[in-house]
């Protein structure tokens, strides 16, 4: 009598390593189509016991001085990581082509450099383009070592020729296992790259830098598993077109994750910016209609931005709508609720909104600024140059409380603002900082009629003193 085969073959998404017992067209963990691949029956292995090489130990009598960190020599990346870089841990860091991930690392390894023994591996540079680079930049350091390879055996050499305190892997999809099928950047030779390197950083104690392709979509390409291994996740972000990149931690086994580092990307390299909000101020003389300053938190730091709004007659029976550095759903949202709960007429008007220095602005807490400057443009009447706006609208027009507004309001105060207009109970007892005017509102139509009694009479008045950053 013959006997069913239970045999099953298994298949494996070629992007995210999600696996299932039959072919499917698309995948179940990543939606990716025609990413699903015959990968073969998995084996079942077992594993003994072996002789213990060090004893466990009483949790107390474990030395705390090997996991102390150390500074890399860039104080905004060492905001980012916790206060510096903990010998032993796997730093991943992800961003977009041409973001400037290399340049910083690059720069990063040379300041490191100085008392330590650095090595930085490019698998997707010869050492010459490196060279070039770190000559252009000045990240030039005699206990910098270069090496430009793709194997990952002879980068395990390497290592082990060096010994450095710090190693720079650039980037993890470029290097291949000789003991691994398949070329380099699928999943199998990404998830074997990472295991090796990261057990041979916490083996000798030498803290890592991997840089980390991302997808289309912009999260972190090869499997999922590789973020969970490393101990931090650093992304890179910033628009081709504008200098300013953002640096912020997505996991933190040695410190927060809501700290964000601000850098000036130039042609003579990349700087840290301790104060940044100079680059989210226009510098004009001029007050003109549409513009309102508010405050954002990156993580724990506030930056004054400038929103600017145009609003024109339509000519076309569908009026235009666009966003710069906004949410373009969120800006339609506030334009309704001026339209229905202010009283407003943008309907039928071309609408356009922006942020000043290409920063991008998610958090609600710019709604009452975004919402001013449209109505500012609209009437044509600009708002004080000395005046910001903080809080978020809701549908019925009433104006929300926001998190952390002692903490903007101080930085904009040391920044020249003098009148701040915030939900009503948004400081909660605290007391504003001194020499600024605080104006508590409850809905949109209020804070309309308060800037309303404070605008100029007319626009182009010229400004003296108007606020920028030092």
């Amino acid at each position: 009598m013959a006997t069913k085969s239970t045999r099953t073959h298994a298949f494996r998404c070629t992007e995210c390593g999600w696996t299932t017992v039959k072919w499917v067209g698309r995948c179940g963990e990543c939606q990716a189509w025609g990413t699903v691949a015959e990968a073969g029956a998995p084996r079942v292995r077992t594993t003994s016991a072996t002789r213990v090489e060090t004893p466990a130990r009483p949790i107390a009598e474990v030395p705390v001085e090997d996991a102390q960190a150390w500074s890399t020599g860039v104080p905004e990346f060492d905001r980012v990581l916790g206060g510096g870089i903990v010998p032993g841990s796997v730093v991943l860091v992800a961003g977009e082509p041409g973001v400037g991930k290399s340049t910083l690392l690059l720069d990063v390894a040379a300041r490191a450099a100085a008392g330590r023994t650095v090595l930085y591996v490019s698998g997707e540079e010869s050492a010459a383009q490196v060279r070039s680079r770190a000559e252009r930049i000045g990240a030039l350091a005699d206990d910098l070592y270069l090496a430009s390879e793709t194997d990952l055996g002879t980068v395990l050499a390497h290592l082990d020729e060096r010994t450095p305190a710090l190693a720079v892997v650039d980037s993890v999809q470029t290097l291949a296992s000789a003991e691994v099928d398949g070329a380099a950047g699928n999943v199998s030779q990404v998830r074997e790259v990472a295991g090796v390197l990261i057990q041979r950083a916490k083996a000798a104690g030498v803290a890592m830098l991997l840089v980390g392709h991302v997808t289309k979509d912009g999260s972190i390409a090869g499997p999922r598993m590789l973020e969970h291994l490393v101990d931090v996740v650093v992304q890179f972000e910033g628009d081709r077109q504008s200098r300013l990149r953002l640096v912020r931690a997505v996991k933190n086994r040695y410190g927060p994750t809501d700290e964000v580092g601000c850098f000036d990307l130039t042609d003579s390299g990349i700087h840290g910016l301790d104060d940044p909000s100079g680059l989210f101020l226009s510098s004009r003389h001029i007050t003109v209609p549409g513009t309102c300053a508010t405050v954002t938190l990156e993580g724990r730091r506030p930056l004054v931005t400038e929103v600017q709004a145009l609003v024109a007659p339509s000519e076309i029976p569908t009026p235009r709508r666009a966003s710069v550095g906004l949410d373009s759903s969120r800006v339609s949202m506030i334009m309704a609720v001026l339209d229905r709960r202010a009283g407003a007429p943008v309907g039928r008007a071309d609408t356009y909104v922006s942020t000043v220095g290409g920063v991008r602005i998610t958090e609600p807490s710019s709604d009452l600024a975004v919402a001013l400057a449209i109505a500012s443009a609209l009437l044509d009447q600009p708002l004080p140059h000395t005046l910001l706006a903080l809080g978020e609208v809701g549908l019925s027009g009433e104006v929300r409380p926001v998190v952390g507004v002692a903490r903007r309001l101080g930085e904009a105060a040391r920044l020249g603002f003098t009148t701040a207009i915030v939900p009503v109970g948004a400081l909660d007892g605290t007391a504003p900082p001194p020499r600024m005017e605080v104006l508590e509102v409850s809905d949109l139509a209020a804070a309309i009629e308060q800037v309303g009694a404070r605008s100029r009479p007319y626009a182009g008045e010229r400004v003296e003193g108007a606020p920028v950053a030092p």
